[in-house]
């Protein structure tokens, strides 16, 4: 078999290997930080959580399928090695930035949850003041 179609088939393997175990992870324990954003809607925070859930798998499989081509050609074991590291760990760095993304985006909603809650309403009036003579 050829080496690049080898190197491929172990990239794909590999990337989709990663992509599912992060994905499970982020949905098992995201899932908690959610209901904490959306003010304990429970309903909410699964549908959102399976939203987020399906982007991640779209936008990570679409890369991965999308960096699949090498142009150059795999002469040796080495190379496939190289190939390998070259392409899984950019792959391991888009994963990295759509966590990263996620959970900031969620941390400012959260943090604008909080602010709203802890803002003190205004101050009842506690009198009338009399007109003044010109008005």
């Amino acid at each position: 078999m050829d080496r690049n179609v080898i190197a491929y088939v172990i990239y794909l393997v590999v990337s989709i290997a990663l992509t599912v175990w992060v994905a499970r992870t982020l949905s098992r324990n995201g899932r908690i930080f959610l209901s904490d954003v959306l003010r304990g809607n429970e309903k909410l925070a699964d549908a959102v959580n399976h939203l987020l859930v399906v982007g991640f798998y779209l936008v990570n499989l679409g890369f991965v399928a999308l960096y699949l081509h090498g142009s150059d050609e795999i002469a040796d074991t080495r190379g496939i090695f190289e190939a390998l590291s070259t392409k899984v760990g950019v792959v391991l760095l888009v994963l990295g930035a759509m966590h990263l993304g996620n959970v900031f985006v969620l941390s400012r909603i959260r943090r604008r949850g909080i602010m709203e809650n802890e803002q003190l309403p205004p101050v009842a009036p506690q009198g009338w003041v009399a007109p003044t003579a010109g008005a």
